[in-house]
């Protein structure tokens, strides 16, 4: 069994092997096909309530287009996942960093075949910040905890949707999870790697965060371009300059020392997904990948603009109150 450096510095890792209820864990993986008219969200995942009965595995579907969601459960003893890899199985279901195989199938959905991914994007880590939590990572009391599998890959393969073939071959996809107690009580999240320039992806989220008796606003958001990692968190000392939501739009710009991070996301009708609380998976969260985000990054100093452009097919969620500015 991995230690717990190993489980802290590989978030990708399944982390409730000695856990006891309540508990979480999901990965979510994005899959855009080429033409970008097939996208998709499937979430694996795993739950443990104090009420033994409402223990089960599951795995969640939702069509980024239509905004229909399907939720397939599993007897916990469906899932099993390996020590010391990403490598999840869940009844006939398999999910990889490289790869997924999918076995579904309900009276309304069939989702079926195999999918690889091409070079992956890891999040950057090190001992400080063994992932997009940074220091937080390292700390055992934590509600809830994200990590970033992949910012970025390229997708080979076919899936049968309801007997129709649907090609993902030179598709885009994303990974991510989270684990834990229970989702926040607030939060916005977005993200989007289908910009203009191949290999750009943005991931951000605030969140109301519990820590002992206190509360916070965290936030993490990340844009990698160019290679280069351009990380905007709470643990870095940024600032929100402005956040504001309204039904049409989340206006948002976060700067450091040395940069300036300015987003417009417009928001899209989505579709409800399944998310933890402390007693069940409750279906309440509303997603979708129908969004737009337009990013502006520069430097404080001089001004000067490094990056410009509008990332399409972005996921986006709007959960709770904030405390900020609303109209």
């Amino acid at each position: 069994m991995p230690n717990f450096i190993e489980r802290v510095m590989n978030p990708e890792w399944y982390h409730g092997r000695d856990k006891q209820p309540p508990f979480f864990e999901g990965w979510y993986f994005k899959l855009i096909d080429a033409s970008e008219q097939h996208r998709y969200a499937i979430i694996p995942g795993i739950f443990l309530s104090h009420d033994p009965a409402k223990h089960h595995a599951f795995v969640q579907v939702l069509d980024g287009l239509t905004g229909a969601s399907a939720y397939f459960t599993y007897p916990p003893e469906q899932f099993h996942a390996a020590e010391n890899d990403f490598d999840v199985k869940i009844g006939p279901n398999r999910f990889r960093r490289d790869g997924v195989h999918l076995a579904l199938e309900s009276e309304s959905l069939a989702l079926k075949g195999d999918l690889s991914f091409e070079n992956t994007v890891p999040y950057p880590k090190s001992v400080y910040a063994p992932g997009i939590m940074g220091p937080f990572g390292w700390l055992t009391f934590m509600e809830c905890y994200h990590g970033v599998v992949s910012l970025d890959h390229r997708i080979e393969g076919t899936l049968t949707l309801n007997d129709q073939p649907v090609d993902f071959g030179g598709g885009r996809g994303y990974i991510e999870k989270d684990w834990g107690e229970s989702f926040p009580s607030a939060w916005i999240w977005s993200q989007s790697n289908h910009f203009e320039q191949p290999g750009t992806c943005l991931t951000a989220s605030i969140a109301t965060i519990p820590f002992k008796v206190l509360k916070f606003t965290g936030t993490i958001v990340s844009l990698w371009h160019e290679q280069h990692l351009y990380c905007f968190a709470t643990y870095t000392g940024a600032k929100i300059e402005k956040l504001t939501v309204s039904d049409t739009h989340v206006d948002w710009v976060m700067s450091t020392r040395q940069h300036r991070l300015e987003m417009v996301a417009t928001r899209a009708q989505g579709g409800l997904l399944h998310e933890p609380n402390r007693q069940e998976m409750h279906r309440r969260v509303e997603e979708t990948l129908r969004a737009t985000i337009a990013v502006r990054l520069s430097e404080v100093t001089s001004g000067r603009e490094l990056f410009s452009g509008t990332g399409r097919n972005a996921g986006l969620e709007v959960q709770g109150d904030l405390g900020f500015q609303t109209k």
